[in-house]
């Protein structure tokens, strides 16, 4: 599933991002309701959001998501978990609520289940790009039938570009992401591995799938 998660205190939001992708979903991050109010869409399949949040807290940001429109399931989460606050919650177009502290199995558990409740698919074993496969389970890469040797980074962020596919993902995108970084190192680090990624999934192939957007970021292209 692609999840969206809306935490200002970065470290928890950096732990619930790390242990939703390591169950094989999709997470973005947003810092503040204020940014989620960007980048939430129907695209998203759940939305986990922290109920006290600087500039505009969790209750405001729902009421104006539902307002637009936008009816993906939400999952609060509080400090706040008196039977009053979890209505407050419930009735600002909420669909769950879980008090912190919280354990992480329960949090995922209940994050599939409103996921199942949109009628989501199961989670995706193999992801597909053109001729480019990549199977999360048994992490084999391969194009054309030819087998690809990753190493763990570059396997993860093909598996970024490849859920990712066709949209252009920014450098920061990448960062936070793949590298867990919430701000720019002002490194390298992303120009390597990205030469590298193209070096070995698209050298030798005559449609080169991997494409830098010139001011933007990269994009892995699916042919047709």
């Amino acid at each position: 599933m692609r999840i969206l998660v809306v935490e200002d205190d970065k470290d928890a939001a950096t732990f619930i991002a790390k242990a939703l992708g390591e169950a094989g979903h999709v997470v973005d991050v947003a810092g503040n309701g204020e940014d989620a109010l960007g980048i939430a869409s129907d695209a998203h399949e759940v939305l986990i959001v922290d109920r006290m949040m600087p500039k505009l807290d969790g209750l405001q940001m729902v009421e104006q998501l539902r307002a637009q429109g936008i009816a993906t399931p939400v999952l609060f989460l509080s400090a706040l978990g008196k039977v009053d606050d979890r209505v407050a919650g419930l009735r600002a177009g909420g669909d769950d609520y879980l008090v912190k502290p919280f354990a992480m199995a329960e949090l995922i558990a209940r994050v599939e289940a409103l996921g199942r409740r949109k009628g989501s698919p199961e989670t995706q074993t193999r992801l597909t790009c053109g001729d480019l496969e990549l199977d999360l389970i048994s992490r084999d890469v391969t194009r054309g039938g030819e087998k690809i040797d990753l190493q763990p980074r570059e396997f993860k962020l093909l598996e970024y570009l490849m859920r990712n596919a066709n949209r252009v993902v920014t450098r920061s995108m990448l960062l936070e992401n793949v590298w867990d970084y919430h701000f720019d190192p002002q490194t390298n680090v992303i120009d390597v591995h990205i030469s590298r990624l193209r070096g070995k999934i698209d050298k030798g192939f005559d449609t080169q799938l991997l494409e830098t957007v010139r001011g933007a970021g990269y994009r892995l292209h699916a042919p047709g």
